[in-house]
């Protein structure tokens, strides 16, 4: 009776030593030619950030306390991203001369980094096909379904974190749904923004000087387009150059235009930094009005655009103030 009780304890031990996980990630490498005398773990959101030391022969090894996610490893140049969990055993080796494209992983629950670092090289290959976005329309679309099932077969059969893997699934659909953006704005901009096209209209544009302004109103002279907001630091960093450029070619066949794109609870807010920086040219308030930015496919500001005296399109994404290709331009134009 004695053994069989002795037995049952041992089990039960045996059980719950099996079920108890570590509390840490124990993560380890060895980096050839390595950059730095460290390499850094972090997650900004966890507020998470781990320096560990390198070796002098490459090699590291710590125990972290992580919750489950993503991090970035930093090495000093280069980075990339690692999935880790409590209970992991995960070694890494890699050469810093070739960074990603030597990246392995083995232990206990690397099949996350590692899928993350195939993935990696695969979307670099991708991106770094310069012909995609030029390729016809039936084409492109072949190519990127052909990457996204490439990328999903990849989930069969794979030993992955149920959270990763839909993490990873949501990823892979929004990066088709940006790659598919990116190629139809190439090719809208190709068509409707080329040089000599006509330029989208902005209509009834509230004018800081008074009444309002419209973009036909402009025509007769080149209109050098700036397209900002108060809240944009960029934006504030163009206003010297800008002024500048202004003073040069002042009284020449050319009009400076500056259309504001903040929110209505910023009005003020524009109408006092006209004041305050002494803004000069032509000044509008887009009164919220998307029509203008979205047919250019504007997706960042400032934005700067050159229209000829007719009213056609120069360049519909013209060089800052600050880029002395700016007065290169004009002067090329004879402005």
């Amino acid at each position: 009776m004695k053994k069989l009780v002795y037995l049952l304890a041992f089990s039960i031990a045996l059980i719950s030593c099996k079920e108890e996980q570590k509390d840490y990630v124990t993560f380890s490498g060895k980096i050839t030619n390595k950059n730095s005398e460290t390499v850094t773990i972090s997650n900004p959101q966890f507020k998470f950030n781990k320096v560990i030391k390198v070796a002098e022969d490459g090699t590291f090894k710590d125990t972290m306390n992580v919750k489950d996610g993503f991090y970035r490893l930093f090495d000093g140049k280069e980075a990339t991203t690692l999935y880790l969990k409590n209970g992991a055993d995960i070694n890494m080796t890699l050469d810093a001369k070739e960074f990603d494209e030597t990246i392995t992983y083995t232990g206990v629950g690397f099949e996350e980094s590692a899928f993350l670092a195939q993935s990696s090289l695969n979307q670099e290959k991708l991106f770094g096909d310069k012909e995609l976005m030029d390729l016809p329309e039936l084409d492109f679309r072949s190519k990127v379904s052909s990457f996204v099932d490439d990328f999903n077969k990849r989930f069969e059969g794979a030993s992955l974190d149920s959270t990763f893997v839909a993490n990873q699934k949501q990823s892979i659909s929004g990066l088709e749904k940006y790659l598919t953006k990116m190629y139809n704005d190439k090719q809208y901009i190709a068509k409707n923004l080329a040089k000599g096209a006509e330029s989208p209209k902005f209509v009834d544009y509230e004018n800081n000087a008074g009444g309002t302004t419209s973009l036909d109103d402009l025509k007769g002279k080149y209109v050098y387009i700036d397209l900002w907001a108060t809240w944009c630091q960029p934006c504030k960093n163009e206003i010297p150059f800008l002024k500048k450029v202004e003073e040069k070619y002042h009284n020449k066949n050319i009009e400076f235009v500056s259309i504001s794109v903040d929110r209505q609870k910023d009005y003020e807010t524009w109408k006092k930094m006209i004041v305050d920086k002494e803004l000069s040219g032509v000044q509008l308030y887009a009164k919220e009005d998307k029509a203008f930015m979205d047919a250019y496919r504007v997706s960042g500001i400032p934005r700067f655009i050159l229209l000829d005296p007719e009213g056609k399109i120069v360049d519909s994404n013209a060089p800052r103030p600050s880029n002395p290709k700016l007065v290169e331009l004009f002067e090329s134009l004879n402005i």
